[in-house]
């Protein structure tokens, strides 16, 4: 028989694990010999593509530990007990907690088939997760992550091999490259996504509320607190919080939360008491903490805490033959949203997504599709991407000019030409916003639609 599927053996006598080894390898298997139970649940996930032959009786974490730890993240992760006495009772405890099947040393040809079937079983375990995963990207498009390009698979690759551990994540890309759909792609198709998932911009909660919005607050703790107040991570137990623009964070605040990360547990300001927390913390930035760091302008343990897993996000100008695909899929949501017909993506305007530079990445994307929904191609065009040859020519304060004057037209044209619905699109004053209509010489009646 050949196989490339690996067979873990825990067992703390070396005579054990020598002759399984070279059983098992003769039958052509892969084996990796454990003589400590613990030392081999650190490197188990639900990515596990084997089976796990384990002993009962050990003195550091015995077996009937070591399968209720593996339950706690895999309950179908196949567990096969050894032992060298028979015992009815923890036999039958280790078959009630979940264990595939139990034998008595020395070893038979059952145990062999044993294997086999607990592995032809743990494929098919594996096939069907697979399978849901996809099922559940076609039937949820808020959480759909597209792209063909070797950048963006390599990406997938590393969301897929971490989505089932509870390692925090820091997230790395451009504004708009779309570091939120990221993080709920790792919460909506990981086990905590029955739990909440719980979206903070530490840049945008003002300094002296951020600390009991995301930690609570008991009654009385400050002026106006007349009842307690559940923070956003006690909120989250469970689930995953999602901390956007981290390196907006100020020193003192990082000192906390570096000791939430380190303790799992959190204490609501003006309270004694500590909420024990379950949560997968993903950070995002969009600048390189690594410099934050170097210039002390960043807890360096906050950024190796964080710095676990990093997940960096192409921006759309590295990928840009990814730019039709997702455009394609743009016009259609648009089109559905907007009660539209469905253009497809014209060679012109295709011309034209692809010479452009994107500073705004999916998200100006985005817009651009849906102004085109809209307005039309023609309109699109001409008030659409610049030539990659002009870009270049462009000062970065006249490409931000560009990329605002572009938000603009877009609020104005959902809002078929409503300033207050603008306003509450853009999050700005009515002022401001017609100040900058102003500047980019744009009027509301460009943008009303006729019944």
């Amino acid at each position: 028989m050949s196989t490339n599927k690996v067979i873990y053996v825990i067992d703390d006598e070396a005579s054990i694990r020598d002759s399984l080894q070279q059983l098992l390898e003769l039958e052509g298997y892969a084996v990796k010999c454990f003589d400590d139970a613990n030392k081999a649940l650190h490197t188990l996930s639900r990515r596990f593509e084997g089976v796990v032959l384990s002993d009962i009786s050990m003195p550091m974490m015995n077996g009937i530990d070591f399968l209720t730890q593996v339950q706690q993240f895999d309950s179908e992760l196949p567990v096969i007990f050894l032992t060298g006495y028979a015992d009815v009772s923890t036999a039958v405890k280790a078959m009630q907690l979940g264990a595939y099947d139990l034998f008595e040393k020395p070893i038979t040809e059952q145990l062999l088939d044993c294997i086999a079937r607990a592995l032809d079983k743990r494929t098919l375990v594996l096939e069907n997760r697979q399978l849901k995963r996809q099922v559940q990207q076609k039937s949820a498009p808020g959480v759909r992550i597209l792209g063909e390009t070797q950048q963006m698979q390599q990406m997938m690759q590393l969301l897929d091999a971490v989505i089932d551990t509870p390692a925090d994540v820091l997230i790395e890309g451009e504004t708009g490259t779309g570091k939120e759909m990221v993080a709920r792609y790792l919460h909506e198709h990981c086990a905590r996504s029955e739990h909440h998932f719980v979206a903070i911009n530490c840049g945008a909660i003002p300094e002296d509320l951020i600390e009991s919005e995301l930690f609570g607050a008991a009654s009385g703790a400050y002026t106006g607190a007349t009842q307690a107040r559940e923070g956003k991570f006690a909120f989250a137990n469970g689930g995953t919080v999602f901390l956007d623009e981290i390196e907006a964070m100020s020193p003192s605040l990082q000192v906390k939360l570096l000791r939430v990360l380190e303790e799992r547990a959190v204490t609501p300001v003006g309270s004694n008491q500590a909420i024990n927390l379950d949560i997968r913390v993903v950070a995002a930035t969009k600048v390189d903490l690594q410099t934050l760091v170097d210039e002390g302008r960043f807890r360096a343990d906050l950024f190796f805490r964080l710095n676990l897993v990093k997940v960096p996000i192409p921006a759309l100008r590295q990928r840009k033959a990814d730019i039709p695909l997702l455009y394609q899929h743009f016009l259609s949501i648009a089109a559905a949203r907007f009660h539209k017909s469905f253009v497809p993506l014209s060679d012109a305007l295709r011309t034209s997504l692809m010479q452009y530079d994107w500073p705004g990445n999916v998200r100006e994307l985005r817009n651009h599709a849906e102004r085109t929904v809209l307005l039309g191609e023609q309109l699109a065009l001409q008030s659409g991407p610049i030539s990659a040859q002009e870009s270049e020519t462009l000062s970065i304060a006249q490409k931000v000019a560009y990329y605002e004057q572009s938000l603009i037209e877009d609020a104005l044209a959902q809002s078929q030409g409503s300033i207050k619905h603008a306003m509450e699109l853009l999050q700005i004053p009515r002022k401001t916003l017609y100040d900058k209509m102003a500047k980019y010489g744009l009027q509301r009646t460009m943008y009303t639609q006729d019944d």
